[in-house]
């Protein structure tokens, strides 16, 4: 449905959601004539900040605490929140009346007047989109009167619909939630970027197949002049590339011959296109740290090629780019010992990246949590790495916890191993193990649910104790 069709449509918005999305998506709503209905199983007290932003809205409903099943056979449209599994019951009576199903995405595409560039994979969306926003931003585009960046937690991309102009430029991270119903709409982006496909999410998906179907919507339905970016050392994602409807360009660490794309030979960054290779910049030409954002910078690369950003803009925008908040960020340096922020590592592949990037460091690890059935042998593979890398792991309460520990007791893992019921005081027995020089890392491998609102909240409780720390060290 387009903008100029929502006049007097009764509209249920299934799940309001503390990230901002839901919010922005019933103000733009209401804004367009819409008659809505706000439904969510949470309380009115789990939501009140969100609550906060819609109170004003007279053509707004509100059923909180639970769903109404007349709410979604009497709707003519219904929004569904990232956070509401496709096999919903009340999805599923929707779709029996004939209710058509959106999301914000959906949504934000059909009313999109602007070229998009849509970026997902499991780990690395935030930062590459963040790149190509600066990389894009930093040229000043002939032809682009602006670029906007959204779809990043508390960036929700409905805020930003109405000011869209047809001569801008989208920057927007798409979750596999959002891209299910887009695939559903047969609407994909012009630029597609699949930064990588790991285990996660596997509490939604029956298993890894329907994880990366849902992937692939982001370039399923491109035409021959659009473009799909995909990591060649990334065995998902090399997979995807036969299938790819439009340009394909390959981003590898590792020198590959004759295909479209970026690489690295000699500590260089090349882009090559259709037979012709460019030198860019030296690899080490940023802040960012970690094998896994120098893959991040070398799909941004490719966007910035595309769109021709020259090198020495490329260079520019990298050097000022500190990282995104959450990310192997640092909080604080108390006694000598560095306090980092990984919180939105959530799968042990990202917590392994963080553990590599930080060496030869010696690490105080904070984890644990909420499992997302992710398979035995990832947090196999965890386990090796902290062993090898770790001085001691502090467990937070959780499932993904006890798959952990058990991996952990499997390979035989003599060092500290202590459990802690929450984050002020896991906080206080890593500063208790700490020495000068070491560094106390949350980057958790597993969901949050059980402690934490989500992984945001749980990275703003790590920070508000390491911050009490520094106030009793007198170091703050």
């Amino acid at each position: 449905m387009t903008k100029n069709s929502f006049k007097n449509k009764r509209v249920t918005v299934m799940g309001l959601g503390l990230h901002g999305g839901g919010v922005a998506s019933v103000n733009w709503l209401v804004k367009h004539g819409a008659i809505v209905t706000v439904t969510d199983l949470k309380s009115a007290k789990e939501l009140e900040s969100s609550l906060k932003k819609i109170k004003n809205l007279k053509a707004c409903r509100l059923v909180l605490g639970k769903h109404q099943t007349s709410d979604f056979k009497n709707a003519d449209l219904i929004v569904q929140n990232p956070g509401v599994p496709k096999n919903s019951q009340y999805l599923k009576i929707a779709s029996k009346f004939g209710v058509l199903i959106e999301n914000e995405a959906s949504l934000f595409f059909k009313n999109c007047p602007a070229k998009i560039i849509g970026i997902t994979g499991t780990r690395g969306k935030s930062t590459t989109s963040t790149l190509i926003y600066k990389m894009l931003q930093q040229s000043n585009l002939k032809k682009v009167a602006k670029v906007w960046l959204a779809g990043l937690p508390q960036q929700p991309m409905m805020a930003i619909l109405d000011k869209i102009k047809k001569n801008d430029l989208v920057v927007l991270e798409l979750s596999s939630w959002q891209l299910e119903v887009l695939g559903n709409q047969k609407l994909s982006p012009q630029i597609a970027v699949v930064t990588n496909i790991y285990p996660d999410h596997l509490n939604r998906y029956s298993g890894m197949n329907e994880y990366i179907e849902a992937k692939k919507n982001i370039f399923k339905f491109q035409t021959k002049i659009d473009f799909t970016i995909l990591n060649f050392d990334n065995l998902a994602t090399k997979k995807m590339g036969g299938q790819v409807l439009g340009q394909r360009f390959w981003f590898s660490k590792k020198f590959f011959a004759d295909q479209n794309g970026s690489f690295i030979k000699n500590d260089y960054i090349y882009f090559r296109r259709n037979g012709k290779t460019v030198k860019l910049i030296n690899k080490n030409a940023t802040k960012l740290k970690g094998e896994h954002n120098l893959e991040n910078i070398l799909a941004a690369v490719l966007v910035a090629e595309i769109f021709k950003v020259s090198g020495s803009q490329i260079k520019i925008a990298l050097n000022n780019f500190l990282g995104l908040p959450g990310r192997i960020e640092l909080i604080k340096k108390i006694k000598g010992v560095e306090y980092i922020n990984d919180t939105t590592a959530t799968t042990p592949d990202g917590t392994m990246a963080a553990l590599k990037a930080l060496l030869p460091k010696k690490i105080i690890l904070i984890a644990g949590g909420t499992s997302k059935n992710i398979p035995n042998f990832k947090y196999q593979a965890l386990a090796e790495v902290i062993k090898k890398n770790c001085q001691a792991i502090i467990l937070l309460p959780g499932l993904g916890s006890d798959q952990i520990l058990k991996s952990l007791k499997q390979i035989g893992f003599k060092k500290i191993l202590i459990k802690a019921p929450d984050m002020p005081k896991a906080v206080r027995i890593a500063a208790s193990l700490a020495k000068k020089d070491d560094v106390v890392l949350l980057s958790p491998a597993c969901a949050s649910f059980n402690l934490f609102i989500n992984e945001y909240d749980r990275g703003d409780q790590f920070v508000t104790a390491v911050s009490k720390l520094a106030k009793v060290t007198g170091q703050n």
